[in-house]
Order: C-alpha cells, then structure tokens, then sequence
C-alpha cells in the first residue's frame, strides 16, 4: 500500500496495549491524522480515562459511543434466538461484538471523510476478518490498515518494550500478559499460562465468576419472562434489555455459572485456547431453550437445531453482514412468533438448570401425554403406525434372515411395457 495515499484513517480503540501503541505507529508510519473511535458494548472500567489516553499518544479526537441498548437488541437477542453456539462451548460474545464497532467505525470514517479504517487485531486470529468483512460488506472504498500484517513487532512483549519506549501506560505487564476481550455478554481470555492447554486457568484470573465450589450452598431462583423469544422481565419485574442483562450477569456470577474453557478451530486454520465467562448469556440461552422445547413443533424444533449450527459459523467467520445470514435471520424470526412464557431455573454451583416453564403457546398437553385413556388418542393405534414406521427395518431382515437373502418373488413388469 502506497503510504502516500493515506491521509486520515479511524482507528477501532479499546485502550488496551495493542490499540495504544498503534496511534502512535500509524502517525510515525503514515504520517496520517489518527481519529480514534470507542464503542461502549458493556466494558466498563476500561473506559475510563479513555479520551485523555487516546489523545495523548496521538489521536487528533476520540469518539465514544453508548451501543450497549443496539449491541443487546440488534447482536445479542438474534443470536440467542438463533441458539447459535459455537462448536458446541462458545457463546460468540466477542464474534457479534466486532461487527458492531465495525458498522459505526465505518459511519465515523464516512462523516470525517476518512481515506481509511484501521484495527489492531493480529494476522492469526478471528479479529481481523470480522472487523474487514464488515468494512468490504458496508463501505468497500475505504482502505484497511492492519499494523499486525506489517509491522515488525512479533509478539506482546515486543509491544510493551515499545510502548515503554514511548512512555505510553498499559495496564499489561510482562507477568500480567492475558489478552482480554470484555462486553455486556462476556470476557474472555487468551495467552499466558492458557496457551499450554494442559495448563488449568489459574482462578485469580477469572473477574465475572467465583469458583463453582466457592458460591453458595443455597440455589438461588430466577424466572425469566419472554415476549416474541425477547427477554422483558425477571421475576415478574419489567426491565430494559440492558439491565436486564447486567442483573444476570450479577446472579449467574455469584453462583459460578458461565465458565468455558476450550479448544477452538480458529477461521483462519490454526486452533486456540481461551476461556470466556458469560454468566448472564448462558442463563439466558439456558432459558431459551426451554422455552422452545415447550412451543416448537418437532420438526421445526430439529430443524432449528442444523441452522443453529450454520448460523453460528456465520457468526464466528464474520458473515454478520451476509446474504445467507439475513436468509436465516428470517426463518429465526418466524419461529419466534410464539416464543411467549416463563422458565424458571435453579442457580447452584456454577449450573443454571431449568425447573419450571410455561406458555399460552405451549404443545405441551397433561391430557394428552398422561398413560392413562384419554379422548384424544387410542393407544390402540400405535400398533399400525408402528408397522408403518418400521418397514424399512422389517423388509431388511426379512432379505437377510439367518445371514441368507430370503427366496422372494420377483416382479413381474412385462405388463408396464410400452407397445
């Protein structure tokens, strides 16, 4: 890329060691203007502090915007509703958070009149594909900068020497080396002593949970209430999506609920080991659940569960943006129609196992599923469908009985040919 060309570039900033020392890199690289831009998803502390930082090493301003209502409403509750989970642990609290910040980075660039867009994830992690398909799906004329593919530092301790150099603060350490990720559904980490995956995850590095075996010996109830497959209340109390939310990740916190410790199948091709802790997220998808195993029909129901798995991917590789994904955003939506009722779960010792649910919509029937004689179905009738439902198999053994193909007549078509 011609350095030249670059005049003004938006720079997606967390505050963290990479974003820190990529202000001044771009400027000494460039010889751009630097505008950072910040979405508030649920971070928290990090941001304080965060506009003085940025402008300090480099920035000629910082935006910080307040997404945490369209993170929950727009990212959050469709890919609940989809039950995507990725390879079967990871509940992509990272993956939906970036296509977010990519769509209003673009926005900032496109109102400054930007030449580019830049970020700081690394060449071989998931990041970098997420933040550029979003920017080739919304605005393709904006020029990428990606200082992981270019420049010459190799690894975080690299980055802290050179932060050191220019007297830019980080809160990472050499023995503090964890790269973080945190929003209002989750925080992971990544590196340090977690790349051994052998290594068990040391508990002073969990911030959102106790340990399992340190929350209280008394469960604590919760019932969560939906309208259309959209959370509105817990325990009968209205709240907004974003309190709501944060009261889970409250509840499911001080009982040990929301621990992940995996492998993954990084897009790029390479596997990696992090830890995520989403207390509230997996209360809330526990909930769901079983709301819809009360109000989905069987095959619907099934179904849903193969474009979970799709619509997961789609997510993880970056696809937010996709025609397929928009494609099953409207089947998810359609299903959700009567997604109407409460479950109430039990909260003990790092579980959040559902106890109770119930729905105006609900399939579920006490007179019908009872074993005693009702006036819906004769049990007498089980035996034809059976007959039915197990000819294929019948027909099987009947041609291989005692290891021998049984002596059948063969057809006679002679009398379907043509004159």
């Amino acid at each position: 890329m011609d350095k030249q060309e670059i005049r003004k570039v938006v720079l997606a900033y967390s505050g963290g060691l990479d974003t820190s020392i990529i202000i001044p890199w771009l400027k000494e690289t460039y010889g751009c203007e630097v505008i950072a831009y910040t979405a508030d998803v649920g971070q928290g502390e990090e941001l304080e502090g965060l506009r003085e930082k940025a402008i300090a090493t480099g920035a000629s301003k910082i935006y910080i915007d307040d997404l945490r209502e369209e993170f929950v409403r727009d990212f959050i509750i469709p890919t609940v509703q989809s039950g995507a989970v990725y390879e079967r642990k990871y509940l992509l609290g990272t993956s939906f958070a970036r296509p977010l910040i990519a769509r209003h980075q673009v926005l900032v660039a496109e109102a400054e009149g930007a030449d580019a867009v830049a970020h700081g994830a690394t060449g071989k992690g998931n990041d970098q594909v997420r933040f550029e398909l979003t920017y080739k799906a919304l605005n393709p004329r904006l020029r990428v900068v990606a200082p992981w593919r270019e420049w010459n530092l190799c690894s975080r301790e690299d980055c802290l020497a050179y932060a050191a150099e220019r007297a830019i603060p980080v809160q990472a350490t050499s023995k503090k080396i964890y790269s973080r990720d945190g929003n209002l559904w989750h925080l992971s980490h990544e590196g340090g002593n977690l790349e051994d995956p052998w290594s068990e995850p040391e508990e002073s590095m969990f911030m959102r949970s106790v340990a399992p075996e340190a929350a209280p010996d008394t469960p604590e109830y919760v019932v969560v209430d939906f309208e259309m497959g959209v959370p509105v209340a817990l325990d009968g109390e209205r709240i907004g999506l974003v309190d709501l939310l944060m009261r889970l990740n409250e509840l499911g916190g001080r009982h040990g609920v929301g621990r992940c410790d995996m492998v993954e199948n990084r897009l790029v091709g390479m596997k990696s080991r992090g830890v995520y802790e989403t207390p509230g997220g997996t209360i809330l998808l526990a909930a769901h659940r079983e709301l819809e195993s009360l109000v989905l029909d069987r095959e619907t129901m099934h179904y849903k569960d193969l474009v979970s798995q799709r619509y997961a991917e789609l997510v993880y590789y970056g696809l937010w943006y996709s025609p397929l994904k928009e494609a099953l955003d409207a089947f998810v939506a359609k299903t959700q129609e009567n997604m109407t009722g409460s479950v109430r779960l039990k909260l003990y010792k790092g579980t959040a196992g559902p106890v109770g649910r119930r729905s105006p919509y609900s399939l579920y029937r006490e007179d019908f599923a009872t074993f005693g004689k009702d006036d819906v179905y004769d049990q007498t009738d089980a035996e034809g469908f059976i007959t039915l439902f197990g000819l294929p198999l019948q027909v099987r053994a009947l041609l291989q009985a005692d290891g021998k193909k049984e002596e059948l007549p063969q057809p006679d078509y002679s009398q379907f040919k043509r004159d």
